[in-house]
């Protein structure tokens, strides 16, 4: 075959020549990076602003692809607005905070920051190279000082304001994290969260933030979470959990100065309690016991403290509970009644006591029939006899027997008949209860915001001047400790003048839980760049709220 003859250069061959997909990418994604083609332009009049929002990551070195499924979805939605003519805020963040990067510098042996920036930057390089029209100027990391600095500032507003506050607590203790940890990072087996250790209780000083005072407005505003599935918002305002009802005070025969309030939904059913059970480590308990009953007391609140929330208070086992030998007495009736301890009451839900009232609740009917307690009917309905000869108690509507003046009212009016009668008489009020409890911030971590507080001797726990702001943490101590927050043995950064007499002081060793500094990184992305405030309102109003936001 000769030269002129030989084949030409196979249609495959060519294409692959012409087509080289690694090189145009990086072509164009190197010049959108040069026109700043994604960075985020105000919005004019009259055209529409759309935020199209990411739950940011935690850079832990790598995409993966539950990552590249969130942000694709959010990149897609960000181009679709901007080619319907929207002005589109399409940013990205770090949430780079927590113990998984302190934990990897400990076996690293290198500093936290070193490992987290580390990261940063090769997930940034990921998120790049997939194409995403995200506006890189507006990038935050909450573990960078010029963005936990607001993060500071925002809790001494809250501290101004009476919202945070300090104050001796029975914590969730992770052995092998050694920190503290909020009621939500237990899982239902008393694990942590992350960890995977059964949970300690411990008693330590820490910092909450008093979000019960909001409780009524985050359950009435679900309703304003139009197009949110149902199933969402039914699990919200579980967890914010409100009860409608009144406290009762019994007061102790023994201890005539001495009085038990409980928190009940039923104040209707008084007449029909026959025991009083209050939480074994409630506060009473040791002051009430009998000598007679101290021992088997004992042995119980031991045996109670080994268990889960969710162990003792189960449905699928019997109740478990000791008497304490002390006798209340019934103020409606002035009947004494006897005190017991039980596995399904806590201490920190309501008020830690309860009235048992068997004859119309089906978990004081299961413990008043294990136990021998008797049972006192006071809601008249056909058929409520059968019901408990079948083992049941009647829970539902009725008319009251057996209530002194009371009798022939319907449950419903009894409610607020006998809690205005009780309020008459000093021993009742009404009352609105929550399952929601106030937020633990408190950490006994390194990596994680420091607290702007100074405690001093003198004057008690002072806030940092705001012009000092940021607090940043200290460099190049030991991580590896047990027992406490790694910054108390920081000593340099610890010991510090007081701000109000300057006598010597010290820094607030604990840092923030993670999510004080997740919770508001979307306000940031409308003002990344204020040096005065975390955010300004001409920014946030033009911004928010957010369109679409991606996560999960």
């Amino acid at each position: 075959m000769t030269a002129s003859s030989s084949p030409s250069a196979s249609p495959a061959s060519s294409a692959a020549d012409r087509y080289q997909p690694l090189a145009l990418e990086e072509h164009w994604q190197e010049l959108w990076k040069d026109q700043r083609l994604y960075e985020t332009q105000d919005p004019k009049p009259g055209q529409r602003a759309f935020y199209a929002l990411s739950m940011f990551p935690y850079p832990s070195g790598t995409l993966h692809m539950g990552h590249v499924r969130n942000y694709v979805i959010t990149d897609v939605i960000a181009r679709v607005q901007r080619m319907r003519g929207d002005a589109v805020l399409h940013p990205m963040g770090w949430d780079a905070f927590g113990l998984p990067a302190e934990n990897a510098a400990i076996e690293r042996k290198i500093e936290p920051g070193v490992w987290t920036d580390s990261n940063i930057a090769q997930m940034r390089g990921q998120l790049g190279r997939l194409g995403l029209s995200i506006d890189w100027d507006r990038e935050v990391a909450t573990c960078h000082s010029d963005y936990y600095r607001w993060t500071q500032w925002l809790f001494l507003e809250l501290h101004a304001g009476g919202l945070a506050y300090q104050k001796d607590a029975t914590v969730n203790w992770d052995p092998v994290d050694q920190t503290v940890l909020a009621n939500e990072q237990v899982d239902a087996d008393g694990r942590s969260w992350r960890s995977g250790a059964l949970v300690e209780k411990r008693d330590l000083r820490q910092w909450f933030l008093r979000i019960t005072d909001y409780a009524d407005a985050l359950l009435d505003d679900l309703d304003q979470l139009q197009g949110w599935p149902e199933r969402v918002r039914t699990m919200q305002a579980n967890w914010i959990g409100r009860s409608i009802g009144a406290e009762i005070d019994f007061q102790v025969e023994a201890h005539p100065e001495t009085s038990i309030t409980v928190f009940t939904t039923r104040p209707d059913t008084l007449f029909g309690v026959s025991y009083l059970v209050l939480a074994p480590d409630h506060a009473l308990v040791d002051q009430l016991t009998t000598s007679d009953e101290r021992i088997s007391v004992t042995a119980f609140r031991d045996l109670m403290a080994e268990l889960s929330q969710e162990e003792r208070t189960s449905d699928d086992q019997p109740k478990r509970g000791v008497p304490t030998g002390a006798v209340a007495i019934n103020p409606a009736n002035g009947e004494s009644i006897p005190i017991w301890i039980a596995d399904y009451v806590l201490a920190d839900y309501g008020t830690g006591a309860v009235m048992g009232v068997p004859a119309h609740d089906v978990r004081d009917f299961s413990f008043a029939r294990q136990h021998e307690l008797s049972v006192q009917r006071v809601i008249e309905v056909a058929g409520t006899n059968e019901h408990l000869n079948d083992g049941e108690a009647w829970t539902g509507p009725g008319t009251l027997i057996h209530s002194a003046s009371f009798s022939g009212l319907t449950n419903e009016e009894a409610k607020t008949a006998i809690t205005n009668y009780g309020a008459e008489k000093g021993w009742a009020r009404a009352k609105r209860q929550y399952r929601l409890r106030d937020w633990l911030i408190s950490r006994q971590r390194y990596w994680g915001c420091p607290i702007p507080i100074i405690h001093c001797d003198d004057c008690g726990a002072v806030p940092v001047p705001r012009d000092q702001l940021p607090i940043e943490l200290p460099t190049g101590i030991d991580l590896s400790g047990s027992g406490g927050s790694p910054l108390a043995r920081a000593e340099d950064w610890v010991s510090v003048s007081c701000p109000k007499c300057g006598k010597p002081a010290r820094r607030e060793t604990d840092t923030m839980d993670t999510f004080m500094c997740s919770s508001w990184y979307y306000l940031r992305f409308a003002d990344p760049h204020n040096r005065d405030l975390p955010f300004d309102a001409t920014s946030v109003n033009r911004w928010l709220p957010v369109k679409q936001y991606v996560g999960g």
